[in-house]
């Protein structure tokens, strides 16, 4: 967080929090009662500043101020920047944890940043780090099979610019998301 963030912090720490202000859609937009904000020195600002609780509440610490995050799918969300991944913050993860395939057709990524679906705009660029039980990238038939749920696959971490070897692909109901990765899409 920024220092000043953190000075205000302690010179006010009694300052009530604020809920159902701020979101975060699934393509990464952050959202101030419903309207896009434009001001990019912003959301550099939201961004830098942003942190879960211990139980898993997300949130935008301004000033003194803690103001909890809505969240439209995870907590981060991931899109692909020269075959790396990179967060909706600009932060940069370095190690693939955990991957899932959600029952509406999207991915999801968890790394040591957290949670987070891989942008709808860059699904297709992610699908060459599919790979099936030998190793081998999902060909089109074979991926066609993993999409109805006929073989398994796995992530392979280094085709996004990530440590962690290849990491199975789960299947999951995105309602079931914050239970299964442990955050609050509602604080």
């Amino acid at each position: 967080m920024d220092a000043s963030v953190l000075a205000a912090i302690a010179k006010w720490p009694d300052v009530p929090e604020v809920r159902g202000w701020l979101a975060l859609t699934a393509r990464g937009e952050w959202r101030l009662r419903g309207e896009p904000i434009g001001n990019a020195a912003i959301r550099d600002f939201i961004g830098r500043n942003y942190a879960a609780d211990a139980r898993g509440r997300w949130y935008f610490q301004n000033g003194p101020q803690r103001v909890y995050v809505a969240l439209e799918l995870t907590p981060w969300i991931y899109r692909l920047d020269g075959g790396r991944l990179v967060a909706h913050t600009r932060a940069l993860p370095r190690d693939l944890r955990a991957a899932a395939l959600l029952d509406d057709g999207r991915l999801v990524a968890v790394t040591e940043l957290g949670p987070g679906a891989i942008d709808d705009r860059d699904s297709s660029a992610v699908l060459p780090a599919l790979r099936g039980c030998d190793g081998a990238p999902l060909a089109a038939e074979a991926l066609e099979q993993w999409l109805c749920a006929a073989t398994e696959a796995a992530m392979d971490a280094a085709s996004l610019g990530l440590t962690g070897g290849q990491v199975p692909v789960q299947r999951l109901a995105a309602a079931q998301l914050g239970a299964r990765f442990g955050f609050e899409p509602a604080p």
